[in-house]
Parts: C-alpha cells; sequence; structure tokens
C-alpha cells in the first residue's frame, strides 16, 4: 500500500470501534520511539532533492519514503490492536498458527513462532511502566517452566474462499 491506498485506508479506521481505536492508540504510543526513529532514518537517508536549503535537511523522496512506511506500520498495528480487541488470545494464536502452518514444509517451526507471539503479547500487557531502563535489569527473572495449548480448528470452505480472495487480491494489486 501507497499513495492513495494508503490514505484511503485510513478512512476506514473508524469503523474498528472505540475500545479497538484504544487499545491501537497505546500500541502506537508504545513503539513511538521506532516510529521516530523510521521517519528520521528514511527521511534522511534517502538520496534526493532536500526540502530546505542546509546541510541537515532531509529530502523530498525520503519523506514520501518515511511516511509511507509510517502509515504501513500504523496500520499493522491498528490491526494488531483490532484482533487483540474482539478475538481472545486463544483464538488469535490457533489463527496464527493457521496461518504460519503451510511454513512448516519448509523447516519452519510454526509452533515456536506461535508460543514466542503469545509472550510478547503477555508482555505487552502485563509488564509494567517502567521509570528507566534500569528499571527492567532489576526486575527478577522468572524460571517457571508453563505448558501452553493451543486450540486447533479445521479449515472451511469459507477459510478457502477467503484465502483464495485475498491471494487473488494481492496478484491483482501486484500486477494492476
Amino acid at each position: 500500500m501507497s499513495g492513495v491506498v494508503l490514505a484511503s485506508a485510513f478512512l476506514v479506521v473508524p469503523m474498528l470501534g472505540l475500545r479497538a481505536l484504544r487499545r491501537s492508540s497505546r500500541l502506537i504510543w508504545r513503539t513511538r520511539y521506532l516510529l521516530v526513529s523510521l521517519v528520521a532514518v528514511f527521511a534522511w537517508g534517502v538520496a534526493g532533492e532536500p526540502v530546505w536549503d542546509g546541510p541537515l535537511a532531509p529530502t523530498r523522496e525520503g519523506l514520501v519514503v518515511a511516511l509511507t512506511h509510517l502509515g504501513r506500520l500504523i496500520l499493522v498495528l491498528m490491526a494488531v490492536g483490532a484482533f487483540l480487541e474482539t478475538m481472545p488470545v486463544p483464538d488469535l494464536l490457533a489463527a496464527t498458527r493457521g496461518l504460519l502452518s503451510p511454513l512448516g514444509r519448509l523447516g519452519v517451526d510454526c509452533d515456536r513462532g506461535v508460543v514466542r507471539l503469545m509472550l510478547v503479547l503477555r508482555y505487552m500487557e502485563s509488564l509494567p511502566r517502567p521509570r528507566g531502563w534500569r528499571t527492567l535489569l532489576d526486575m527478577p527473572a522468572t524460571g517457571t517452566t508453563e505448558l501452553v495449548e493451543v486450540p486447533h480448528y479445521d479449515r472451511g470452505w469459507v477459510d478457502y474462499v477467503v484465502l483464495f480472495l485475498v491471494v487473488l487480491g494481492m496478484v491483482t494489486i501486484y500486477l494492476g
């Protein structure tokens, strides 16, 4: 997505609902330093015409690339916020496992990816807000073992129709 398509995707965002928007805004706020550094790297790292005359001016092309990547990342964070708000975590993990399972034929361990996703989600929700990075170093290490059960749902015909439409849309966008 880029340009008009990316900008029009933000018009759909209010349809997520207020709770999903709140959760999405928290996710965006937690990644603010990543977002700022992304803009800085692209705005000053891509060659092109400077925005103003001066030695530290970002380039127009760099700003376009930076804003495109920023918009994409914010949309992904908003989708994650909407998923977290509307789906129970076990169902989200089962869906992720279903999406990653075809990669198992290529040697990717999808169960490992699902467990890592679960740990990241738990970390995001349960970690208290530290007052500085040293607070994170002072936290005690937890050495407990835990059994993780991810439900398995068989794919139905609707899943295959949606998958076909998504692939068809991606091919259309890529070739069009």
